[in-house]
């Protein structure tokens, strides 16, 4: 999640609805309410350790953290010199776990109709153009806010949502300078839109589970929209095309790039079910 989080038109979020953590994540977040304080007010920390999943949330937070700082300049670094590889690996990733998602919802016209329009919302979103601006400390405040919802939402990436604001490169740039009052602003808007957001999400996934799994896997469909790895001043094009606007389209990289992306989610959308075997004959042994 960390590494797709960095990646501006990769969301996090995506990562997480295809693992099967997504129901467990927003739940998890959403149990940081006042049932909690007043836990924690009272001295009951195992309570409320298990109260929010805390195991599961550290060993979340933990891979994201290190990922986010070990992977920002590797990311950045083939942003700008290598981009279609990094977005076919992307890519590789959403097409291997669309069918595993598609097989989740139960499907009628009505949930049809919501996954059209997940993709529009995904598709027009992409078509935005980013911005440039200098901006005061205030406003990485309200950049995390807006980030963090996007980032935990399928389909919508976080760091796209930096990029159209903006702020962008001055997140990045505080990250691997490590500027630690940017850093903390930055993070105290991501705690607040987190805590807001998720339970909306939450509450919409226990009371109208398909139809909202139906709207964010037309989300997750759209956002191939704004990572197709051959684009040019927004604009999918073919390689061939990209290679006379651009430079090189890296077409056969690209296509081992998707296979490495399908065979990674592969693997990790069935590694629970490998160490439940593993662990199952070494019972029996």
């Amino acid at each position: 999640m960390g590494a797709a989080d960095v990646v501006p038109g990769v969301s996090g979020g995506t990562l997480a609805f295809i693992l099967g953590i997504y129901s467990r994540l927003l739940a998890a977040i959403s149990a940081v309410n006042m049932t909690a304080v007043n836990l924690l007010l009272h001295g009951r920390f195992a309570q409320v350790w298990r109260h929010v999943d805390g195991t599961f949330l550290l060993c979340l937070l933990t891979g994201i953290l290190l990922s986010v700082f070990s992977l920002a300049n590797v990311i950045g670094y083939l942003l700008e010199y290598r981009p279609v590889p990094l977005w076919a690996f992307f890519n590789g990733l959403i097409l291997a776990s669309l069918p595993v998602l598609l097989r989740s919802v139960r499907w009628s016209a009505l949930r049809l109709t919501l996954c059209g329009a997940g993709v529009l919302f995904a598709v027009a979103i992409g078509m935005l153009a980013p911005v440039q601006l200098n901006p005061a400390p205030y406003m990485f405040f309200l950049a995390g806010a807006l980030a963090i919802c996007a980032m935990i939402l399928p389909g919508i990436s976080g760091a796209f949502i930096l990029l159209i604001l903006g702020m962008y490169g001055p997140v990045m740039l505080a990250v691997t300078e490590l500027q630690l009052g940017i850093i903390l602003l930055f993070a105290s808007g991501c705690l607040v839109g987190l805590l807001s957001f998720s339970k909306l999400l939450n509450w919409l996934l226990q009371h109208l589970h398909d139809a909202t799994l139906a709207l964010l896997i037309g989300v997750v469909i759209g956002a191939l929209y704004r990572i197709w790895p051959w684009q040019h001043e927004q604009q999918m094009i073919s390689p061939w095309q990209y290679q006379h606007q651009v430079g090189s389209h890296d077409l056969w990289l690209a296509v081992g790039s998707v296979l490495a992306g399908m065979i990674m989610i592969t693997l990790l959308m069935n590694l629970e079910r490998l160490f439940n075997n593993a662990e199952a004959g070494k019972a029996k042994e």
